[in-house]
């Protein structure tokens, strides 16, 4: 099932997503990361470090859960984007993406990740008051 075109709009129209990891014992952790979107998979691609907290915990347990949100007041207007997925360590061409999104990195040790989404849930208000646009990767 192909990502629905207004879900890649949203995800093209910002750039940073707040990533939430857990051990698994359970412990809940959250961070911010820029991101650039690889259209091509559905994947994610951020840079953090593995020593991090929540790399520490991406290490341990790959399944993490992120969103991306537009701030905004106005209820017309209200955007959300929810993401869950699995963690792993970039591939070939994450490292062009990202650094075609944020070209000042080239200058930082990057530690890439690709957060690989399976469920995808875009709230849109300007579609209706909580319209939902789901997409989910069929195995």
């Amino acid at each position: 099932m192909q990502i629905d075109k207004k879900i890649e709009q949203f995800i093209g129209r910002h750039h940073v997503l707040t990533l939430a990891t857990a051990t698994t014992e359970g412990a809940p952790y959250c961070c911010n990361c820029f991101y650039a979107y690889d259209a091509a998979t559905g994947a994610f691609i951020f840079t953090s470090d593995p020593a991090t907290n929540h790399g520490r915990m991406m290490c341990e347990n790959a399944r993490v859960a992120a969103s991306i949100v537009l701030e905004t007041r106005t209820v017309g207007k209200v955007q959300g984007l929810q993401i869950t997925g699995k963690v792993k360590q970039a591939i070939d061409g994450d490292k062009l993406l990202y650094l075609k999104s944020f070209p000042y990195a080239v200058v930082a040790d990057l530690h890439l990740w690709r957060l690989e989404a399976d469920f995808l849930k875009l709230t849109d208000n300007t579609l209706g008051f909580g319209k939902k646009l789901i997409w989910q990767r069929q195995e």
